[in-house]
């Protein structure tokens, strides 16, 4: 147990794979609860950071009464795509089995997710009931659905082929660009190992290929600045989810670039006012 910021939180395992533990920590609100849930899934090409990275926005979430559990999950080497899925899909489960003892509401859980974590974020909540990520199982934790309430988008990898095209763009044509581009390209080729998965799980193709999705609300972050997650990707998946009759919040925010609400922003009122919205859109869909 540890104190951050007036927020209590710990560190528990919540599954153990091929001898690992894979743990989550808690961010606790005060108070006896139960507390409705947001999962936090980092960010880092699905391949860097942990349950740690995203603290400033886990603190606050907590302090505005809800519980967040940030999830460590199977990166490369461990496991390539759909491990870190699979980690996450046991790790909603292992909240509703253990509602009582963590003071959650097993019925309002929602998923947050920054950068690749959005992206997975999205894939689950499009898919709750896919065999392929529900395969852990334990005596007390069983196979089943992981439809969630709600999905927080923070400038999410949200179409991960059509990034992986432009960015091997970019990186031909040389000139201007982001130069972490250089380093999280390669990393799309360690986790997904072929264009044909990333294209398999990608939410704007899922769509257009008219596959049968759960479509809980979304509320998408992003700055107008951010060239690491374009423009034309964020455009075509909201059209795409409003048409086929999902809600979704599209807030944009002036001059910022990723992680302006989790790290640094170029405006700090874009940052509270980033996660302002979010935990207002919390509270609106998980009470």
């Amino acid at each position: 147990m540890g104190a951050a910021s007036a927020v209590d939180f710990e560190d528990v395992t919540y599954l153990t794979v091929a001898g690992k533990p894979l743990l989550a920590r808690l961010y606790k609100p005060h108070g006896p609860g139960p507390h409705p849930v947001m999962i936090d899934l980092h960010g880092g090409a699905w391949c860097n950071q942990d349950r740690t990275t995203d603290t400033l926005l886990s603190e606050a979430m907590a302090r505005a009464g809800i519980l967040v559990v940030a999830l460590d999950f199977r990166m490369p080497p461990e496991a390539m795509y759909p491990g870190s899925l699979q980690d996450i899909h046991f790790a909603i489960r292992w909240i509703k089995a253990n509602a009582g003892r963590l003071g959650a509401k097993a019925d309002r859980i929602g998923l947050v997710g920054i950068s690749s974590g959005g992206h997975q974020a999205m894939l689950l909540g499009m898919r709750p009931d896919d065999a392929h990520y529900g395969v852990h199982a334990t005596e007390s934790v069983v196979k089943g659905s992981v439809a969630v309430q709600c999905v927080v988008l923070c400038w999410p990898v949200i179409d991960p082929i059509g990034r992986y095209r432009y960015g091997k763009e970019l990186i031909a044509k040389g000139g201007d660009y982001p130069k972490n581009i250089d380093n999280v390209i390669p990393l799309h080729d360690v986790y997904w190992g072929s264009e044909a998965a990333m294209e398999e799980a990608s939410p704007p193709a899922m769509l257009e290929r008219g596959e049968a999705v759960a479509m809980p609300p979304v509320l998408y972050l992003q700055g107008d600045e951010d060239r690491m997650h374009p423009r034309p990707h964020l455009d075509r998946f909201v059209r795409l989810y409003r048409e086929k009759g999902g809600e979704i919040e599209l807030a944009l925010y002036a001059g910022e670039v990723e992680g302006f609400v989790t790290r640094q922003p170029k405006n700090p009122a874009n940052q509270t006012a980033g996660t302002e919205r979010i935990i207002q859109f919390v509270h609106r869909h998980l009470g």
